[in-house]
């Protein structure tokens, strides 16, 4: 059903009006860069869309997949890096998946604005996927909306936005809580970024893949290892 409906919105609204779609690259992911904090790697876009971080980092000498589970999207992502020039990996996939399409794996993950379309009780599974696709000590950057944003009614932990998708706002314990058992938070913080119509307050969270993996994952983690 999520990917029927991602699908439908690809298909049906142009890119500029689709809300999350923004053609520049984000602020906190330009400074990481910037800064020397993250170097061209072999870097994975969860939640890719259009393809539009994928393709800045590519500009930076980073090699890239991009992932989505619209296929439209993806199909939109490889005709943008097409006009850049650039190359990317863009691949159909669901990341509560098995994701048996990703066949390697990457130094740094990233999700922007995409956890919050991601419901608590399917979080663990989510989290665990990223873990097994990092190689040892990788990087991961999550964003996604904060408790404390005023958008969408500015109360309560669900809100129904006006393309009729639901959404989950975190808190920051949240987030440590999810992230904690496979990561070492570097750096959590709540901070404004920016929308179609207005900004919003996410939580930014930036870590590095903790070398002792959960007992439950250490089958999962070696296998994934092996494919690639």
């Amino acid at each position: 059903m999520e990917q029927v409906k991602m699908d439908k919105i690809y298909r049906n609204m142009p890119l500029e009006e689709i809300p999350w779609n923004i053609e520049n690259p984000p602020k906190a992911l330009v400074e990481l860069v910037e800064s020397g904090k993250l170097k061209p790697c072999k870097t994975i876009d969860l939640g890719c869309g259009a393809g539009n971080y994928a393709i800045y980092l590519a500009s930076k000498g980073f090699d890239v997949t991009g992932v989505d589970i619209s296929s439209k999207a993806i199909e939109i992502a490889n005709e943008n890096a097409g006009k850049k020039g650039l190359k990317c990996n863009f691949l159909v996939a669901d990341v509560l998946g098995d994701l048996d399409e990703i066949e390697e794996t990457f130094d740094f993950a990233y999700d922007w604005a995409l956890l919050h379309h991601i419901f608590p009780e399917k979080r663990k599974k989510y989290v665990e996927n990223v873990y097994g696709l990092l190689n040892p000590i990788g990087k991961y950057l999550s964003v996604c909306f904060s408790e404390k944003d005023p958008q969408f009614g500015g109360s309560g932990k669900y809100r129904k936005t006006p393309l009729g998708t639901l959404l989950y706002f975190s808190s920051e314990k949240e987030l440590r809580d999810l992230f904690d058992p496979y990561f070492n938070i570097k750096e959590i913080k709540t901070m404004e970024i920016s929308g179609k119509s207005a900004p919003h307050l996410a939580s930014y969270v930036f870590m590095e893949k903790k070398w002792k993996i959960p007992k439950q994952n250490v089958i999962k983690s070696l296998t994934k290892g092996a494919a690639s």
